[in-house]
């Protein structure tokens, strides 16, 4: 316990040196960059982006940069930035997890690749390394995540085809280190929504009404070959490689943006998964909501997320037939969050200093197939805390602790220490 405790005021300590660097760094400048931070936050609240309709009255143009885009409420992979046809993300990492050796991973390399074929015609792409090194020693992966190209019709619809972003939840489709607070995605869309949750289909996408914005696809679906008890749906996602096209799942996204501040959203996805059991009928429903609203300097955001499974029993003992091992998929994964944010310095970078603090609850065995018992170690919550500094708006340094906790009397959850730094361009 005497140790728990060290390595949570050591922890605390380095978060209050950090403190202290934004004005350090103020008073050596000289100068003042022009207020984007402010344009910036606004973009983290009306995505409309990534995959919603385009205002076709203003086609993309080489002369909209990032931040631009940010203020516009599109996405990095919206419209062609400043910089030209290329841009992209990355993110830089250290982790110290209790009872694990500190590790230093360079997470993420991506590059976004752009072209417009006409005012009504664009091609969009983002290429992933991560963990720097593809190889069987690493965990390293190299993915498309995205590479579509969009009929530009209206904006109340617009078609879009090739490999796409399941419209799900808030990080699927924005995901670019400065648009989120902490060095890690928040667990519940990483565990319960399998970000990043791409994969081959078309759709369409616009703005009705007075501030309604729509996403909606056929894609691929997911292999339950995949699920497990720990990591839920994630390693059902066939990404787009010769992907088994026997169903086709709908997803889709509804969001309000008509009120200055305020993001609402509800998304939704459905396929039949089972393909790989011909005498199994597995099916996978997913239903999100999620809240984000600004005010002042103060930022709010909350997501909750359940998935139904369908035909688990049987997938779970013709998964045992084949590996020996009883897998224990749930028939229910659900959780939430809710996460707040203040701005303690207000100014225009490299004077933005803002900290957060989230709550988090999931549970990767909600409910369970009659027959089948949960393990307590996969129903978990954590508190995490931190602050992000900006050295420029396209900049973030993170720092945050995560108090993490689980239900198990026998395998305790890790707490953990991060440092990141990420960038866009």
């Amino acid at each position: 316990m005497v140790t728990k405790y060290r390595f949570l005021y050591g922890k605390i300590i380095c978060l209050l040196f950090l403190l202290g660097v934004p004005n350090a760094m103020a008073q050596e400048s000289d100068f003042e960059l022009p207020k984007r931070v402010r344009s910036f936050r606004q973009g983290q609240l009306t995505d409309v982006g990534t995959q919603s309709g385009v205002n076709t009255e203003f086609p993309a143009s080489k002369n909209l940069s990032l931040r631009r885009q940010a203020g516009d409420g599109n996405t990095a992979s919206s419209l062609v930035p400043r910089t030209g046809p290329i841009s992209g993300y990355m993110d830089f990492h250290f982790n110290n997890a209790e009872f694990q050796d500190p590790v230093l991973d360079f997470h993420r390399f991506v590059l976004l690749f752009n072209h417009s074929f006409s005012d009504r015609v664009r091609f969009v792409s983002e290429l992933e390394l991560e963990h720097a090194v593809v190889s069987k020693g690493t965990d390293g992966e190299l993915e498309l995540e995205q590479a579509y190209v969009d009929f530009l019709v209206r904006r109340s619809f617009n078609v879009r085809a090739g490999m796409v972003l399941a419209p799900v939840g808030v990080i699927n489709e924005r995901h670019e280190p400065p648009v989120f607070h902490g060095v890690e995605r928040p667990s519940v869309e990483t565990v319960i929504i399998p970000t990043t949750w791409f994969g081959a289909g078309a759709g369409v996408h616009g703005e009705v009404g007075n501030g309604f914005r729509y996403r909606a696809y056929a894609m691929e679906t997911l292999d339950a070959s995949g699920f497990s008890a720990d990591s839920g749906l994630r390693d059902g996602r066939q990404k787009g490689a010769e992907s088994n096209a026997k169903h086709v799942a709908g997803t889709g996204r509804v969001e309000f943006v008509g009120t200055p501040g305020l993001v609402l959203g509800a998304s939704i996805w459905s396929g039949d998964s089972g393909f790989a059991f011909p005498r199994g009928d597995v099916s996978v429903t997913m239903a999100e909501f999620d809240g984000r609203y600004h005010w002042a300097e103060f930022d709010v955001r909350g997501l909750y997320a359940h998935a139904f499974l369908d035909g688990i029993a049987e997938l779970n003992n013709s998964l045992q037939r084949i590996v020996g091992v009883n897998p224990n998929i749930a028939e229910q994964l659900r959780g939430f969050y809710v996460e707040g944010s203040y701005f303690l310095l207000a100014n225009p970078a490299p004077r933005e200093l803002a900290a957060f603090i989230r709550y988090e609850n999931f549970d990767t065995q909600y409910r369970m197939p009659s027959g089948f018992n949960s393990v307590a170690a996969f129903d978990r919550d954590s508190w995490s805390f931190g602050i992000t500094y900006f050295p420029d708006p396209d900049v973030a340094v993170k720092v945050d602790y995560t108090v993490q906790r689980n239900r198990s009397e026998v395998l305790p959850a890790p707490n953990s220490f991060n440092v990141g730094l990420g960038w866009w361009f």
